[in-house]
């Protein structure tokens, strides 16, 4: 079983928290654009409270361990290891409650190329367990505004795990999906679930819009986050987000792989 302190040097080593590849000129950035409640930002969170810059810089100096000087406005980002420990000790523990209760459960990830092999490890897990892992509206078409204007793409699953694909991936070979923040994903997900009379999840699992599309729609929603998406952790705050586990979410696939270890192992679903 993989330790608390040897998982914390993972975390260090692999700069999924301590000084990570994020800039602190990013977070500020996504902070000011969600205190001007801008959709690209918000990602499926409609906040009840008033957050401005200050108060989302507090709230993420709290949460992920970013600094809460407001001078500091330059270099790499930094996240405290013990409360991407703690976060994760809570992610663990809410998927070992959905895996007693053999509960129906939906993942989806904005980030396929990093994280597809976390959430399908967890995916393949809970599937052991007893859990249906649930793929609505496989193939269904999702139109997401991006910064290149309207795209349209197709939801597809891999191993369980919710992604959109370009419309021209299964012809190119693609292995992997494309990157997005969208909500539109986990609400056609969840749409399609419904319209087919069930069943609805009772954990989403994932990232991005996912967690905060589901948690928004009243379903309990857990996920990962980097320092410049304060989105989950405004969720978190609020209470339509179950766990927000913070961590730098686009380093190497690999390196993702001990903390998969970990939540089984602490889920009680290791083999």
């Amino acid at each position: 079983m993989l330790s608390t302190g040897a998982l914390r040097a993972h975390l260090l080593a692999a700069r999924l928290a301590g000084v990570v590849a994020t800039s602190r000129e990013e977070s500020l950035r996504s902070y000011r654009l969600f205190a001007a409640r801008d959709p690209r930002v918000l990602i499926g969170i409609d906040p009840e409270w008033a957050w401005g810059v200050r108060e989302l810089v507090g709230l993420m100096a709290e949460k992920c361990g970013v600094s809460a000087d407001l001078g500091c406005v330059a270099g790499p980002d930094v996240i405290d290891p013990e409360l991407t420990l703690d976060a994760l000790d809570a992610f663990a523990d809410r998927v070992g409650a959905v895996a007693e209760r053999g509960a129906p459960v939906l993942f989806g990830t904005g980030h396929p190329h990093r994280l597809l092999g976390f959430y399908a490890a967890l995916a393949d897990a809970l599937s052991a367990a007893g859990c249906a892992v649930l793929t609505p509206a496989q193939g269904r078409c999702v139109d997401i505004t991006t910064r290149f204007g309207l795209r349209t793409y197709n939801l597809d699953y891999v191993r369980g795990v919710a992604l959109m694909r370009e419309p021209d991936a299964f012809r190119s070979g693609c292995e992997t999906g494309a990157h997005t923040h969208s909500p539109l994903p986990v609400r056609t997900a969840l749409a399609a679930a419904a319209e087919a009379g069930g069943p609805l999840p009772e954990l989403v699992i994932g990232d991005h819009g996912w967690v905060c599309g589901a948690g928004q729609l009243g379903f309990e929603a857990i996920g990962l986050a980097d320092t410049d998406d304060p989105a989950l952790f405004v969720g978190e705050a609020e209470g339509s987000v179950s766990v927000a586990v913070p961590l730098d979410d686009a380093v190497r696939s690999d390196y993702y792989l001990p903390l998969t270890r970990y939540v089984l192992n602490r889920a009680c679903l290791s083999q």
